[in-house]
């Protein structure tokens, strides 16, 4: 599973490095109501939390699904207007303003995600203009609680007011604690994505693509970006370019944009503490897989504690070498044992360091 970009014809004055402070405060409102999702930020949480307005949170919960899965994509307005690629802009309300400028159906399909996620990766019918994809946004919407409901009533009745609201909420949102957090993230932002642009320019875009995360890979051969993801997606750069925006409270989410008709766009973590070459979901699956075999987790008791000869763990567990065999194959294939020779006899033992990160590259993998 992977969202793959399709960069035919890509040039490479249309691939563009820029932070957003729209999409930084969209991270931190998903930060403030997931903080399980970033214990790095549990300090700053806690902060903001303690002087809010009660006021204000409660409005913070009003629309919450915008922002609580990950963030809807009415954070990265540019990617939605017409024309050879729109960039983020230095100030919030500059992009608010970008927001004010998507269409009516742009709106309330991407704050509609969510909930149906109707025609996100191909052209389809819209919430506003069909009835049928309108009784089902309110029907997934009633399952999900009738605060939500409610919201998407609103919503599909009177656009421009919800629109209007959100603009205020985002606006005080930035007033109460986005600005002075801004204030410190931007500089950094910007230094990451100087580096990143350098790269481009000096190393070209694969090099630079590594540099975001080990999950983004291109084929340049097949003119293809490939990035690891729990989910299939496609879409293609065409005209628009492409965007890669950096965050430095969304870690471990690496988001892409791949709504249709909208400009692709990279949404990446700096400064993230994840591993310098972490697996890929299909390694992760393989390895929690070879362990989910209950020979092969009464092995591992013995191989966690010292190294093994395959005979010595055939007579242990009362097996065939050759059976013994096939199950230290699979646990090598997952990277989780390893061998090393002495004199005739191969030893084996089981790496602890990667089972123990385990959990870690868990959470990583599915938050991505």
């Amino acid at each position: 599973m992977s969202v793959h970009i399709d960069i035919t014809g890509l040039r490479p004055e249309q691939v563009a490095v820029v932070p957003s402070p729209l999409a930084e405060l969209g991270m931190a409102l998903h930060a403030l109501s997931e903080p399980g999702h970033h214990p790095g930020l549990q300090g700053w949480v806690t902060g903001v939390t303690a002087r809010l307005d009660p006021h204000l949170a409660d409005r913070m919960c009003e629309a919450d699904f915008l922002w609580r899965t990950t963030f809807s994509d009415l954070f990265l307005p540019y990617a939605g207007l017409p024309g050879q690629g729109t960039l983020p802009c230095t100030t919030l309300a500059e992009e608010l303003d970008l927001l004010d400028k998507l269409t009516d159906e742009q709106f309330v399909d991407a704050a509609l995600e969510f909930t149906c996620a109707v025609g996100y990766g191909s052209c389809g019918p819209t919430a506003l203009s069909d009835p049928e994809v309108r009784r089902r946004s309110l029907d997934l919407a009633a399952a999900r609680g009738p605060q939500q409901l409610r919201f998407g009533e609103r919503l599909l009745a009177d656009p421009p007011r919800i629109r209007a609201w959100l603009r205020q909420f985002l606006q005080d949102c930035d007033e109460a604690f986005f600005a002075e957090a801004w204030s410190r993230l931007r500089h950094q932002l910007a230094a990451d994505a100087r580096h990143k642009t350098d790269l481009l320019r000096h190393r070209g875009l694969a090099e630079a693509l590594a540099a975001v995360s080990p999950a983004v890979t291109l084929d340049a051969a097949a003119a293809d970006i490939k990035v690891d993801k729990l989910g299939d997606g496609r879409t293609a750069t065409g005209d628009n370019g492409l965007l890669l925006v950096p965050t430095s409270l969304g870690w471990p989410h690496l988001m892409v944009l791949y709504r249709y008709g909208w400009q692709p766009v990279l949404h990446y973590p700096v400064g993230s503490p994840e591993l310098a070459a972490p697996p890929t979901l299909e390694q992760l699956a393989l390895r929690m897989t070879a362990l989910s075999h209950p020979v092969r987790m009464r092995m591992c008791r013995y191989l966690a504690r010292s190294a093994y000869t395959t005979g010595e763990l055939a007579q242990v567990h009362g097996m065939t070498a050759p059976e013994i065999s096939r199950h230290l194959a699979v646990l090598k294939k997952a990277g989780l044992v390893t061998t090393r020779r002495r004199g005739r006899y191969v030893l084996h033992q089981l790496d602890v360091t990667a089972v123990a990160r385990l959990g870690s590259e868990f959470l990583e993998g599915i938050l991505r």
